[in-house]
């Protein structure tokens, strides 16, 4: 089912102060290289209910000395539209030597790196980082955010053991708060109990 409906929807920014937000899909820097469609400002929108819990987490992490910087919340089906566009067009691998240098294009798609419906479209899921307040940096997580292949499963071991901290930190704090991890993407995180999971929205973020 889809939906426009945005009134049970909040602003991570607004529901958690000390967030820092890095919107990648309202900048170029992205795999596609372009701005995304629908998202009309940098900002990120989440379900009441799961801008509750990362709340929660928020405050256990920063009685660790950590801030949470935020890449993507909903994301619009038109955004996940644009995906789709872009993987079936052969021609435009701008941004591959950062994000996927050891895929083809044409096997994102059967590999499941892009797909016609997102989890994020329903409003429950949130790609994040930590951000360190006594170095004033983001944590080393062993690979960047969206890169496309094994470096970004959440268990990958060839990282050093800092590195592997840090998502194990990550990851900890969300599952104590009722979030469930995505076992490719050591980012990505979903509310377990969503409010809405047979909904996917249209809304544009703004």
């Amino acid at each position: 089912m889809f939906s426009d409906d945005m009134s049970g929807f909040v602003s991570i920014g607004e529901s958690i102060p000390d967030v820092i937000l890095e919107i990648r899909y309202y900048s170029t820097f992205n795999f596609i290289g372009d701005r995304i469609d629908g998202y009309e400002r940098p900002v990120a929108l989440i379900t009441r209910e799961a801008a509750a819990r990362l709340k929660e987490a928020a405050v256990l992490l920063a009685e660790k000395g950590y801030r949470l910087k935020i890449f993507d919340a909903y994301r619009p089906q038109k955004a996940v539209d644009h995906f789709m566009r872009w993987a079936e067009d052969a021609s435009d691998t701008r941004m591959k030597t950062y994000f996927y240098p050891d895929l083809e294009k044409k096997d994102l798609i059967p590999g499941g790196y892009i797909a016609r419906h997102s989890g994020h479209s329903r409003g429950s899921t949130v790609d994040l980082t930590l951000f360190d307040m006594r170095t004033q940096k983001e944590v080393d997580m062993g690979g960047p955010f969206d890169f496309f292949g094994e470096l970004s499963h959440p268990d990958y071991q060839d990282i050093t053991e800092q590195q592997y901290a840090g998502r194990m930190l990550l990851r900890d704090a969300m599952l104590r708060c009722g979030f469930k991890p995505l076992s490719s993407e050591w980012w990505h995180f979903t509310l377990e109990n969503e409010p809405y999971p047979d909904t996917f929205f249209t809304f544009p973020v703004c």
